[in-house]
């Protein structure tokens, strides 16, 4: 009998999760510089680091991580990143990886200053492994972090702890323990620049449909949207991680985008979802579109 991916999930997090901790002290010593020579320290450091070698990777621990501690926008608004680089053949997921994949947690609680983060996801790549599909990317990406301090003058203390999952021939959970001081002023970093500018555009609106099932809702999207490069995927979220998703479901006449999922709850049972959290992201070759909310 078919039982929804949903509950194996919880299984493998409640048997098998291993946590492997890492701290990077020295980006907390980037803070006394002055802003050219830290801009080129940090530079120097993230270069250096992502041209180590393979053997430079423990066996247990496949994965590294770094904080890039950006710049302070006019708003207030500190733009930093998360850089990491992973061992040949394994790849981190992205932030809704299919049923084969592990989706990324952030705690910022041990931060200071700190009011909010968004993490910004650059266009994933579809994987296809014994007939499950993932979503993730290839040997390493830098997320954007948009930091909201609660001072915008103030230094920005942040502590954080990261879980994430990656594979490669298996797949085991990681979780990484960062922390970094984030002064004002700074110039805008390459890496997180170009980071920033491969995002998903967005496009709409779309309009939804939904019908209840015996262990939750089915719902059905439609919108007018031009085809994406190459094959195309399509993934619905709908901004509560304990609702699994099943694969979507797709159809395509012409610029019209036909899209079905079904949404299943903790209890197995229909409920009221909030129509304007819905996201569906339509992903192609090196490209992908967005669409927030139904019409």
């Amino acid at each position: 009998m078919f039982q929804r991916p949903h509950r194996r999930k919880s299984a493998f997090y409640n048997s098998n999760r291993a946590l492997l901790k890492c701290d990077f002290p020295g980006i907390l010593q980037v803070r006394y510089l002055t802003t050219m020579t830290r801009l080129s320290g940090v530079l120097a450091l993230l270069l250096c680091w992502l041209a180590l070698p393979a053997q430079a990777f423990q066996p247990d621990r496949p994965v590294e991580a770094m904080i890039l501690p950006g710049w302070r926008q006019a708003d207030g608004t500190h733009v930093a990143a998360l850089a990491l680089r992973l061992a040949p053949g394994w790849k981190p997921y992205w932030r809704a990886p299919g049923d084969a994949g592990i989706p990324p947690e952030f705690n910022w609680s041990g931060s200071q200053n700190l009011s909010a983060v968004e993490v910004r996801y650059p266009v994933p790549h579809v994987f296809d492994q014994n007939g499950m599909r993932s979503v993730g990317y290839k040997g390493g990406v830098v997320l954007p972090l948009l930091i909201r301090p609660e001072d915008p003058a103030g230094d920005i203390q942040l502590r954080g702890e990261v879980s994430l999952g990656v594979c490669a021939d298996i797949c085991i959970p990681v979780t990484f323990r960062l922390r970094a001081d984030l002064t004002p002023g700074g110039s805008p970093d390459a890496m997180v620049v170009r980071a920033l500018r491969d995002q998903p555009r967005e496009a709409g609106p779309m309009a939804c449909t939904t019908e209840p099932i015996k262990d939750g809702l089915k719902v059905t999207l439609d919108t007018r949207l031009p085809p994406v490069a190459g094959d195309e995927y399509a993934v619905v979220e709908t901004g509560n991680p304990a609702i699994w998703v099943s694969e979507t479901r797709l159809t395509r006449h012409g610029d019209r985008l036909h899209a079905e999922a079904d949404l299943v709850p903790p209890d197995a049972q229909p409920f009221a979802l909030a129509r304007s959290n819905l996201r569906l992201t339509v992903l192609g070759i090196g490209e992908a579109v967005e669409i927030h909310g139904c019409d």
